[in-house]
Parts: structure tokens; sequence; C-alpha cells
């Protein structure tokens, strides 16, 4: 039987129990993540090699943010109504489902690469398939982490999410970084779609009868909108959602800076695949520093929004590629604390049947607000300088953590 306590306020939180570690007693726990851990592996290898393979074909930042854009407009667009389905529908089947179309465009990119068909418009073409299938995929597969484990460990087990796709970062750019010269991309692509292999067996063997499902959404009715008033009429989601939106949307575009910083500022551009994956080191560590956290506080997420925010205006002016090294730590600590911390706050804030639609408002957030970041942010490297493609999200990181801050002092939410 599943139970569920709703908490109005983060004070009313599960007490200590267990370590950073926790939510790996479940057998399901175990299964999942070691399957995403390898499958996201591949995927930083694929995301990594598209981007050699377009500044390859184009040399602009321009069209990385074009491409970025496409990943991810389909969540700006649809997200909302996909956590919807995500709700409505059995998320092991959903999930299964859309990592298996993954897997395909992988393979269908990869051949195109190696049969020496490939252009900029098939890239796009495929980039946006990618992200129309992972607009319906996101929210299944982040819900389904909340049925592998109980209520007390939902939120170790969001963080360890995080901490496994941010650490996947790690090896797939270092990876690629190290392949892309002797196998080309069209076979990391391959390789990508090869390892979907591990994620599906990771969503396909878990013990049905070890998970805590919720009781799905009714048929009928007005999701989206009861997701979008459940914000708007809740003052501490709404806040952490504007501010959520705007740092994700001007402050997250590193990807689309780091390849022409490498080339221009660094010497090679093959140091974009090494400072993503020194990046992802801090990334883990931000990830595994909110995991063993017992109370997520908001004031949690404030700081960590500038630590992000300052570690993009130094990434930014790092004069050589020792330099870099140095700020990427800070740069994906706070990047993945802030993630896990939102997502956490946010799955304790709802309903259990409204949990879709949350994890797809905030995917909107973080991964839908790219279409309008991503190709502004190359506009500034290819029309102003990069560094401050990097250094103007900084500043508006900035003012985002201390506006938050402000508001956490003044309402005292943290306190109640």
């Amino acid at each position: 039987m599943y139970s569920f306590r709703h908490s109005n306020s983060m004070t009313e939180q599960p007490t200590k129990n267990g370590g950073m570690f926790r939510s790996l007693k479940s057998f399901n726990a175990r299964l999942f993540f070691a399957g995403l851990l390898l499958s996201s592996i591949g995927s930083w290898l694929q995301l990594t090699a598209t981007s050699f393979l377009l500044y390859r074909l184009t040399g602009s930042a321009v069209a990385l943010g074009i491409n970025a854009a496409l990943q991810f407009l389909p969540m700006l667009l649809f997200g909302a109504w996909a956590g919807a389905l995500s709700d409505r529908y059995n998320r092991q089947r959903t999930t299964t489902i859309t990592q298996s179309l993954l897997a395909m465009q992988a393979i269908t990119l990869g051949i195109c690469d190696l049969t020496g068909i490939i252009n900029v418009p098939i890239v796009f073409v495929l980039t946006g398939t990618l992200g129309v299938i992972g607009a319906i995929d996101n929210p299944a597969r982040r819900g389904l982490v909340t049925e592998l484990v109980p209520e007390q460990d939902m939120s170790n087990a969001m963080s360890l999410n995080t901490a496994v796709m941010t650490g996947s970062r790690i090896f797939g750019p270092a990876l690629a970084a190290a392949l892309v010269g002797p196998l080309g991309t069209g076979w990391l692509f391959i390789i990508n779609g090869v390892s979907y292999a591990t994620m599906l067996y990771g969503v396909i063997g878990l013990r049905k009868s070890e998970m805590f499902l919720p009781p799905l959404r009714p048929v009928g009715g007005t999701p989206v909108r009861d997701g979008l008033r459940f914000v708007r009429q809740n003052e501490r989601l709404l806040v952490l959602f504007i501010v959520f939106t705007v740092v994700s949307t001007f402050a997250f575009n590193y990807g689309v800076s780091l390849p022409k910083l490498a080339d221009t500022e660094w010497g090679d551009p093959k140091f974009y695949g090494w400072v993503l994956a020194v990046t992802s080191i801090g990334s883990l560590i931000g990830a595994l520093l909110t995991a063993r956290l017992h109370q997520v506080t908001y004031k949690w997420v404030a700081t960590n929004v500038m630590l992000l925010a300052v570690a993009n205006i130094g990434m930014a002016w790092s004069p050589n590629i020792w330099v870099a090294f140095v700020w990427a730590i800070p740069l994906g600590c706070g990047g993945a604390a802030m993630i896990s911390a939102a997502n956490s706050i946010i799955q304790y804030e709802s309903p259990p049947d409204m949990r879709g639609r949350m994890l797809a408002l905030s995917a909107v957030a973080f991964l839908g607000s790219t279409p309008i970041g991503g190709p502004i942010t190359g506009w500034v490297a290819d029309a102003v300088s990069v560094q401050w493609s990097l250094g103007y999200g900084g500043i508006i990181g900035v003012i985002s953590g201390i506006s938050m801050s402000v508001w956490i002092w003044r309402s005292g939410v943290d306190k109640k």
C-alpha cells in the first residue's frame, strides 16, 4: 500500500536515518542506478561528440546554440503535457519505450556519420527527434525514481539520481575527447546506442513487488492547468521556479561557450571534453553533498546559485586550461547541488499524483529554457566575446541568488 504524508514546510521532512547512499539498500534502486550510470556515460559521449561534429562542420558557436535549442525546444513546448502523461500512465512501461527510441536515434545518427552523408540539417533533424523523445522520457524516468524507495528516502534517491546523471559526465566527455581521434564521431554515436541496453535492463528488471506505486491520475480534467495553478498558489514553489528558470536560462549554457573557449583561448578544441569532465567531478560532489542532507533548505538552493554564478564568471576569464580546471569544480558543484535541492523540495511540496507534472515543470524550467538561453549565448560568443557569453549569465545568476536570499530572510521560509 502506498502511503503519503504531504508536508507544507520543509521542516517536516524525514528525520535522520541512514547515510549518503541509503537509497541503495533497495534492490530496485541499485539496479536502476547501475543501468542509468552506464547509459548516461553513453549519452554524454554522444552529446560531446555532437558538439565536436557541429563545430567541425561549421566552426560556429551559433550552430551549437541552435542545436541546443532544437534538443530542448520540445521540452519547452510539450514538457508540461509530458508530465501529465507521466502521472496518467505506468512510468516503467513509458520509460522502456522512450529508452528504446533514444537508442534508435543514436544508431541512426551514427550510421549517417559513418556513411558520410551527415550534414548540418541532418544533425538538426535528429537532434529535434532526440528532443521530442526526451521530453516524454524525462518526467517518466525521473518519476520512476520516486517509486523505487519509501518516502523517507525519496530526497536521497532524487539526489543520487542527479549524482549519477552528472557524475557520468566525468567519463562521457573524457572518453569522447580520447576516442574522437582514433574512432571518429560516428562510432561514438553507435556506442551510445548500444549503451541503452543497460538502461533497458535496469528498467525492465525492476521488482514490481518492491515498488512504491502512486495512484494514477484519473482520465480527463485539466492536468496541466492544475499543475500550473498549484505552483502559482504556493509562494515557496513559485519563487523557487522563477529563480530556477532564470538561472537555467542564462547561467547554465557553458556547453555552448566551452567549445569556442577551448579553441580560441586555451589552445585546443579537445580541451572542451576535459573541462566538461572536470566540471562533472564538481557536479558529483554537489549532488552527493545534497544527498547527505536530511533537510534540504531554500538557503542551500540560494547558496549554490551564487556558487554557480561566480564560477561562470571565473571560468569565462580563465587565462589558460589549468585555471579553467580550477573553476570547473565549483561550476559543477553549484549547478548539481542547485538541481538536486530544487527537485527534492519540489517533490516534498507535491502530492503523489502530481509529481510527474512537477518534475516536468522543473525540466521545462531547466532544459526547456535552453532554446532561449542557448542561441543568445551563442550569439554573444560570436558577436561580442566568448568570455561575455559566460560572464553575462554569471552576473544574472548573482542577482538571482541575492534576490532569493533576501526573500528567504524576509519570509523565514526555512524556519517554518
